[in-house]
C-alpha cells in the first residue's frame, strides 16, 4: 500500500509539472462553468450547464491523460523495468488510473463550485445518483483511453487517436455547444459519442428527469464493459 501511494503522488508531481492534464481536466471546466453561467437565466439552466461542464474534466483525463501516458510508459520502458523490480507494473497502472479519477472528481466538484458559490445554483436532482451517474460516464470514458493505450503501437499514434476523439467530444457531445441547439442532422450523428449519452443521463439526473434514460444508461454500461475486457485482452506492457 505504501508503494501504491508513492507512486500516487509521484503521478501528481508528473501531472503539475507537464500541466496540460491540470489545464484541460481542472481549469478550463471551471473557466467554462464561469463564462457559461453569465448566460444562464434560471435554475434549471444552471443545472443543465453544470451537468454538461462536469463531463470536460473526465474526457481530458480519460482520453488524454490516460492514454498518453500509458503508451509514453511502454515506449520508453517504464512497464518493462518494473517488471523486473519487485514493484509490479500493475501497481503503477493502478496508481495512474487512480489519479486519473481523482482529478476528474476534483475537476467536477469545482464545477459545481463555480455553479454553486458563483451563481447560487440550488441543484434539482439526487447527489447520491448524480454521483453515481458520474461514475459511470468516467468509467466508460476511461475505458476507452485503455483501450486506446492498450491498441496503439506507439506514443505518436496514441495522440493522433486521443485527438481525434477528445475534440469531436469535447465540442459535439453538449459538454460545450449545447446538444439542443445542434441541427437534427448533427444531433443523430453525435450520438455515436458514449459522452453525448453520458451527458444526456446528468441532464436527466440533474433535473429529477429519468424517464427515457435507460437507452444512455445501456450505451454507457456496455462501453465500460467492452473495452475495459478489450483493454485487459491486448494490453503489452512492452
Amino acid at each position: 500500500m505504501n508503494t501504491f501511494w508513492l507512486l500516487y503522488k509521484a503521478e501528481i508531481k508528473l501531472s503539475f509539472r507537464e500541466m496540460s492534464s491540470v489545464i484541460f481536466g481542472l481549469i478550463l471546466p471551471a473557466v467554462l462553468m464561469a463564462l457559461m453561467g453569465m448566460f444562464a437565466y434560471s435554475n434549471e439552466e444552471l443545472n443543465l450547464s453544470f451537468a454538461a461542464i462536469a463531463t470536460i474534466g473526465l474526457c481530458a483525463t480519460g482520453l488524454m491523460s490516460l492514454p498518453l501516458s500509458l503508451s509514453s510508459y511502454r515506449e520508453q520502458k517504464v512497464l518493462k523495468r518494473y517488471k523486473v523490480t519487485p514493484i509490479s507494473p500493475m501497481i503503477l497502472l493502478f496508481a495512474h488510473v487512480s489519479y486519473c479519477f481523482s482529478l476528474s472528481i476534483s475537476s467536477m466538484l469545482m464545477v459545481f463550485a463555480v455553479a454553486k458559490f458563483g451563481y447560487g445554483m440550488n441543484f434539482i436532482g439526487s447527489p447520491l445518483k448524480f454521483i453515481a451517474g458520474y461514475l459511470l460516464v468516467m468509467a466508460a470514458i476511461h475505458s476507452i483511453g485503455l483501450i486506446i493505450a492498450s491498441l496503439s503501437p506507439s506514443e505518436k499514434t496514441t495522440g493522433a487517436i486521443s485527438s481525434a476523439l477528445y475534440f469531436p467530444m469535447f465540442l459535439l457531445s453538449g459538454a460545450t455547444i449545447p446538444f439542443e441547439i445542434m441541427p437534427s442532422f448533427l444531433q443523430s450523428i453525435v450520438k455515436i459519442f458514449p459522452l453525448t449519452h453520458g451527458i444526456e443521463l446528468l441532464k436527466g439526473i440533474a433535473l429529477n428527469q429519468l424517464a427515457n434514460l435507460t437507452f444512455s444508461l445501456t450505451v454507457l454500461i456496455l462501453t465500460a464493459i467492452v473495452c475495459l475486457i478489450i483493454s485487459i485482452k491486448f494490453f503489452k506492457w512492452e
